[in-house]
């Protein structure tokens, strides 16, 4: 585990678990060695960051823990941080690039077919790209201070993985990223992805893809937020059913990025190294899951250990480790565009990833992608003259809305859930009533409530967060008490909850900053029918769409797989007795994929 992780960072923790075990999977042996004083066969070494195996003969080798035993295990809840491994770190990033030359692009000509990849030769040769949320750089903008926007603390990051001052100059191969793009794009294509879920539209099929996944049952719940799909999947499966299948931003960048390059540039996934700058760590467990390799989209659609859609999860924080660890003074990198960067190998996504005008952040919509703004937004698109109605909850991270038509008629109702503590209320008004075992007798438990006085039975749909506040108060976020908060602002004892509250208030800030929203989507201002399409919340779902109808085209790939995924029941083995035969038997079906 990570050290930068202590239990002053944990926010909102729920409960860690009796124990963190990772069982030695290994057949049982035909003849077992037999045992004696000098032999300890049932010992495992445990390495720790920056310890060294035990040498000494005879011994057993080290148990290792990846980040996909993580999410095997119910062992720990966590709202933010669930597990760090130093298989994702900004140390990793470094290894990385410095372990060979990197794969080169070169543009010869107009359209798709005019690059040309050098360096192939390498069998070690990488494409290095990376994705940044826009959360990131409001966390990195708050801490640089001075006014920095949002936008300027994204030239910095570009500065330091594409600029000549940045990590390519203290690099083995000089190595640097080919292109750094912004998730916002993707999250737009996920929040028109989730409206249709939802309301219906854009030709959704009652299917997602070849492996027959049903859809979302109402209410359906956010699933972008990977603390709270791994807190579902282990402690309350029956809220599955429930949960989005559409991926996180994330995700569907991570798939777009490997899925278009590898096909349009004849690459192997393995090739693209994905790097993702979020502001979660739990992140890096998403990016972990099976769901979300190429054995989906390239192979079988079906869960499995094949080449993760996204390489590596760094944080906020740990953008400025990385930094370090180079010399480099992160907050002293020019806030200005390294350089154009070379155009994406297809016109389509290359205005689709790379627009003229980026949108400004709508305070409305929130800090944590703005999924229940913009299906609001739709449904009063689609009701003329309807209106938003809020109701605050118990507490600021739960709020329930209403749209109710001119006549009074309420034709929607949606809530938002922020903070385990909320979950829990919110996952227990989900709950299915429990069988009577008397004859005759009534179901109890949830049943027990008046009908219709439940919820989560009202709701249409619930934009679920782990993090109180939403997502700029991620567990990876640069914190108020921070030593370099603490330094640059000149805190004479560890902050306390106003400097707290004000630093939060800084970050989400920082988010908003940014252009003004045009009247149109700059990307909706390039197609010829602008003026009669319906653009909802600054965004085009007709342009949306027609995007991700043309990036299946040029992949050949089913769209349903491209863009949703699958979840699963996470059943913990800890503290239960398993034969040998049994084990076995779990070995055999994990042949083919899954935990």
């Amino acid at each position: 585990m990570s050290a930068i992780l202590s239990a002053d960072d944990l926010n909102d923790f729920i409960s860690p678990g009796v124990a963190c075990i990772k069982p030695v999977e290994t057949l049982p042996p035909t003849q077992p060695p037999p045992f004696s004083s000098s032999d300890h066969p049932l010992e495992f070494e445990v390495i720790l960051d920056g310890q060294q195996p035990s040498t000494a003969n005879g011994a057993a080798p080290p148990a290792q823990i990846s980040l996909t035993d993580c999410l095997a295990c119910s062992g720990c809840v966590t709202s933010a941080e669930a597990v760090l491994v130093s298989l994702q770190s900004h140390n990793e990033v470094l290894s990385v690039l410095d372990g060979a030359p990197g794969l080169r692009i070169q543009r010869t000509d107009h359209g798709a077919a005019g690059f040309t990849v050098s360096g192939l030769e390498d069998p070690a040769a990488k494409l290095f790209v990376a994705s940044v949320s826009p959360q990131t750089r409001a966390s990195l903008a708050a801490a640089a201070g001075g006014g920095v926007t949002e936008q300027q603390a994204g030239w910095m990051i570009e500065q330091l993985f594409m600029g000549k001052g940045g990590l390519a100059l203290g690099g083995k191969y000089m190595n640097e990223f080919t292109w750094v793009v912004d998730t916002n794009t993707a999250r737009e294509a996920c929040l028109v992805l989730g409206s249709d879920e939802v309301l219906g539209g854009g030709g959704r099929r009652q299917g997602l893809g070849d492996n027959n996944t049903k859809p979302a049952a109402p209410p359906i719940l956010t699933s972008s937020c990977p603390g709270w799909v791994c807190y579902a999947e282990k402690t309350h499966p029956y809220v599955l059913p429930h949960l989005s299948r559409v991926k996180s931003p994330q995700a569907l960048m991570g798939t777009l990025l490997k899925t278009t390059l590898s096909r349009v540039l004849g690459l192997s996934p393995d090739r693209i190294w994905h790097l993702a700058v979020m502001p979660c760590f739990d992140k890096k467990l998403e990016a972990s899951r099976e769901e979300l390799t190429d054995a989906v989209w390239a192979g079988e659609c079906k869960p499995g250990r094949g080449i993760r859609d996204v390489d590596c999860v760094i944080t906020s924080k740990e953008i400025l480790m990385l930094a370090a660890s180079r010399g480099i003074d992160f907050f002293s990198l020019p806030k200005s565009s390294p350089r154009q960067q070379l155009d994406f190998p297809d016109p389509v996504l290359q205005s689709f990833l790379f627009p003229k005008h980026r949108r400004k952040q709508q305070r409305d919509a929130g800090t944590s992608g703005g999924n229940l703004h913009f299906i609001l937004q739709d449904v009063q698109a689609r009701n003329i003259g309807s209106q938003i109605q809020m109701l605050r909850g118990r507490n600021a991270d739960v709020v329930e809305y209403s749209v109710v038509t001119p006549f009074g008629e309420t034709v929607f109702k949606a809530a938002r859930y922020y903070g385990f503590r909320n979950i829990q209320n919110l996952v227990r008004k989900l709950k299915p009533a429990k069988a009577s075992r008397m004859p005759g007798g009534k179901p109890f438990g949830s049943a027990r409530r008046a009908t219709g006085k439940s919820a989560g039975l009202e709701l249409a749909y619930v934009e679920v967060m782990a993090c109180p506040g939403g997502c700029t108060n991620g567990g990876g976020q640069i914190k108020v008490d921070d030593q370099i908060i603490v330094d640059r602002k000149g805190f004479g004892e560890k902050p306390g909850p106003d400097e707290q509250k004000a630093w939060l208030a800084e970050i989400d800030e920082a988010y908003f900053s940014g252009e003004e929203p045009d009247s149109v989507h700059g990307a909706v201002a390039n197609t010829k029918d602008s003026s009669a399409m319906g653009v909802v919340a600054g965004i085009s779902p007709s342009h949306i769409r027609d995007t991700l109808a043309h990036w299946s085209d040029i992949t050949g790939i089913q769209l349903e797989r491209l863009v949703y995924t699958s979840y699963r029941e996470v059943v913990s083995d800890v503290g239960k007795q398993i034969s040998d035969t049994e084990r076995v038997v779990q070995l055999a079906g994990k042949i083919g994929g899954g935990w």
